[in-house]
């Protein structure tokens, strides 16, 4: 069944309580064993289960999230979408969605579609049967994942936590059945890790890993600790004059100021487990009947921003670079210039934390980025021009409304990576090795944001880790990624924390490859259903069949 566009009112609320109503159902039958167990609410998930479900597999979403569809409605609105036309399947049936939403004239509140314009990135196609558009509101993308859940009848538990030490039964290298920290049990025949801290993987017993391979762990070029390589914009190379990392300037004896670290940043091209910088993917409005200004948070301490000061001192204005327009007047608003929304350095402990450090983690990360802001509106040190500037915009009143308008989903950037049965590298997707068993394409450039702010042996302060390396195209990703090694467990399908280096998802870890790879997992979960037999022995012939009957795109093709 196509996903449908535009929802009114009452139709959204029949949605919610719909959903509600099939959350509450679940809890009281999830007793019965699944065919697939899809754990995770993010956007893979979502394809993932609505594949589960045209392939007649019974399936559950187990969501510890209570909104679905992770960045991608977390704040995410300016799609990281590389080459559009690889993006296939159900990842373009939901561009599609968008599309339609936005050909209703009710969809735009707060601006009229012709103010828009074409500022959203082009769209695949001119017939209005296959165009599809890749900008949007977060609430849009939710109300979509949310129809695509009713309209599919597929049952959500959410706000369901894995209980990670003693939740997960395996047997004879089969997870037989997964429990929450509230007591719920799901069983399946096949499980999906679609999270993107990889939870399920690792409580499962298969083999992670996290932070950067060296250079030497796998001939990757761009491996490891970069410094003296600079990239993008958000270095401290781009300002008119160095910034002085002490608290008295040139005097190292004072100490040095917050948010540079006084660690020496390794050794070039040595592997570390450092993790490139999370944000959030802020909701910003300059439309005042829509605006709030921007708080401040519990916590707010100005000396937190020195270095923003400095470089504002050393000739940065920048601030406003990466504010990209969604419609009704509104931004998706990321990390852009040497000092900015990314909190460099403050999530290494993330990926294998427990929940309540996760927790402490993201109220650190949301009050330094809430705190920026608030500092750049408000302190008297911060240049006029930038401070006017920089008042006029706010926080979205009418997104994110239960939770004081700031987005429910950090950026994680990049977490665990499980180590399967094929790894992805920078030379598969530059196309210097050859890529096997494709299931899906990327086509966005390797990107990773910062892992360091250090002071350089010329006593300044840079940043480290910000890679832009192009693919050279659209490049395959293996169907090998996306599952354990046998030994370890064969009724698992991993389509976020997929195996591979740190230099390789930096591009796979875009929102539209997830969606791409939560369908193809689910494929291969069905089809080892349907076969009895292991998810690593599935034929790829097979495989392949299934992928290109549904809409994928498994290797580069002219226009």
């Amino acid at each position: 069944m196509p996903m449908s566009s535009h929802r009114n009112y009452y139709v959204l609320l029949l949605v919610v309580i719909s959903i509600l109503g099939s959350s509450v159902a679940a809890r009281r039958v999830h007793a019965e064993t699944y065919d697939i167990v899809i754990y995770g609410g993010t956007s893979a998930a979502m394809t993932a289960a609505v594949q589960a479900k045209r392939m007649n597999q019974s399936v559950i979403v187990v969501s510890p999230d209570r909104h679905l569809g992770g960045l991608t409605s977390g704040g995410l609105g300016w799609t990281d979408t590389g080459n559009k036309y690889v993006i296939g399947g159900l990842a373009k049936e939901f561009y599609q969605a968008v599309y339609r939403h936005y050909q209703d004239d009710k969809s735009w509140n707060f601006q009229q579609r012709e103010q828009y314009g074409d500022r959203a990135q082009g769209h695949r196609a001119t017939d209005d049967e296959d165009a599809t558009m890749w900008v949007f509101e977060p609430h849009v993308a939710e109300q979509i994942f949310d129809a695509m859940m009713v309209e599919n009848e597929i049952p959500v538990v959410r706000d369901a936590w894995l209980d990670r030490e003693s939740g997960v039964v395996v047997k004879d290298r089969k997870i037989v059945s997964i429990k929450m920290l509230d007591g719920q049990t799901f069983s399946g025949r096949q499980f999906i890790d679609a999270t993107y801290e990889g939870d399920l993987i690792a409580a499962a017993g298969v083999q992670t890993t996290t932070g950067r391979e060296s250079i030497a762990d796998f001939n990757e070029p761009h491996a490891g600790v970069q410094t003296g390589r600079l990239f993008h914009q958000h270095h401290f190379d781009v300002l008119d004059r160095p910034v002085d990392p002490y608290i008295v300037p040139g005097d190292p004896s004072s100490g040095v100021i917050p948010r540079v670290s006084a660690d020496p940043p390794g050794e070039f091209g040595s592997g570390d487990d450092r993790i490139q910088a999370y944000c959030f993917r802020t909701c910003f409005t300059n439309h005042d009947p829509n605006r709030v200004p921007f708080p401040k948070p519990d916590g707010y301490d100005a000396a937190q921003y020195e270095v923003l000061l400095r470089c504002f001192a050393a000739g940065w204005e920048d601030v406003f670079g990466k504010f990209d327009p969604l419609p009704n007047f509104k931004t998706d608003t990321n990390n852009h210039g040497p000092v900015s929304f990314d909190n460099i350095g403050y999530n290494y402990d993330y990926p294998e934390a427990s929940y309540e450090r996760r927790a402490e983690i993201i109220r650190e990360h949301e009050t330094y980025q809430k705190g920026i802001l608030y500092f750049i509106a408000n302190d008297p040190r911060v240049p006029e021009s930038i401070q006017n500037k920089m008042q006029r915009w706010g926080l979205a009143k009418d997104e994110f409304t239960d939770n004081g308008n700031w987005p429910h989903q950090i950026y994680v950037r990049e977490a665990r990576r499980m180590v399967g049965q094929f790894i992805m590298t920078e030379n598969h997707l530059r196309k210097k090795i050859e890529t096997p068993e494709s299931v899906g394409m990327g086509s966005y450039s390797i990107d990773s944001h910062n892992t360091q702010r250090y002071i350089t042996p010329e006593g300044t302060v840079q940043n480290e880790g910000d890679i832009g390396i192009s693919t050279n195209g659209p490049y395959q990703i293996a169907r090998g990624c996306l599952m354990p090694r046998a030994e370890q467990c064969v009724n698992l399908t991993v389509p976020v924390c997929v195996s591979s280096t740190h230099m390789a998802f930096g591009s796979i870890r875009m929102e539209p490859v997830f969606m791409i790879l939560g369908q193809s997992a689910a494929t291969l979960s069905a089809l080892a259903n349907q076969s009895q037999t292991d998810v690593q022995e599935i034929g790829y012939d097979a495989l392949r069949e299934r992928l290109l009957d549904d809409g994928q795109i498994l290797q580069n093709r002219p226009r």
